[in-house]
């Protein structure tokens, strides 16, 4: 039980390290928190410091998920640091819980009062080392959301929801064999209600009209979005 403790956590105070933060204050001597939206995640980070050290705090964030799912894979790989009751694999059940405790410190980072950023990075870390070709698919729908929106949240939030679909896809209308899908199903889905929690404050001004959108990214430009609650 101490190692389990212990697994979650190292894997939540990996997930707490505030990337922007650190790479805001290192690079421009600023506090990203009192700039622009004040959120600590990538999103914010590519807007007040711009798209190189926005593109090094994304991949902080990344790795940040993976390593914590790696550190568990590394060191418990032939063994629990507790009796599994559940009918579920056992390093996939281990995974899990290294992966989400990442996914909480980075939501809530103890180093920061418990603030930070919406997760969507340090999931996808965490995701890639299990599901993907879910993950390729729905990093696929997020591209093509903001090149044809604009809004980078709408395209965070379409890929959580597009995870846990694809999955079920795949294992029951095209019969692939998801290793570890019974667990990874509910848990996706999880995830999902999780990371879309994390944007309400984004889908209410989606929805009023008032979102941050970055013109650079918006290349398609075939229709524009109209919030079904704006005043225009």
């Amino acid at each position: 039980m101490l190692n389990l403790i212990g697994i979650i956590v190292t894997s939540y105070l990996i997930g707490s390290i505030p990337s922007a933060l650190i790479v805001g204050k290192l690079f421009k001597k600023i506090d990203i928190r009192n700039y622009g939206s004040g959120n600590l995640g990538s999103t914010n980070a590519f807007r007040v410091l711009g798209v190189p050290l926005g593109i090094l705090v994304q991949a902080m964030d990344i790795s940040k998920g993976l390593i914590a799912v790696l550190f568990v894979s590394t060191f418990f790989y032939d063994h629990l640091p507790f009796t599994n009751y559940t009918p579920f694999e056992d390093l996939t059940v281990l995974k899990i819980i290294a992966g989400i405790s990442a996914v909480l410190g980075h939501t809530f980072s103890v180093f920061v009062n418990f603030k930070g950023g919406k997760g969507i990075n340090t999931a996808l870390g965490m995701l890639i080392s299990l599901a993907p070709v879910d993950v390729g698919i729905s990093v696929g729908f997020f591209i093509l959301i903001v090149l044809s929106s604009g809004y980078v949240s709408l395209g965070s939030i379409v890929a959580s929801f597009v995870f846990p679909v694809t999955m079920f896809v795949r294992e029951n209308v095209f019969k692939v064999d998801i290793y570890g899908y019974n667990t990874l199903i509910f848990f996706s889905i999880g995830v999902s209600l999780l990371l879309i929690y994390n944007h309400r404050e984004n889908i209410k001004r989606l929805l009023y009209g008032n979102e941050n959108r970055f013109d650079k990214l918006w290349l398609i430009r075939i229709f524009k979005i109209k919030a079904p609650f704006s005043k225009s």
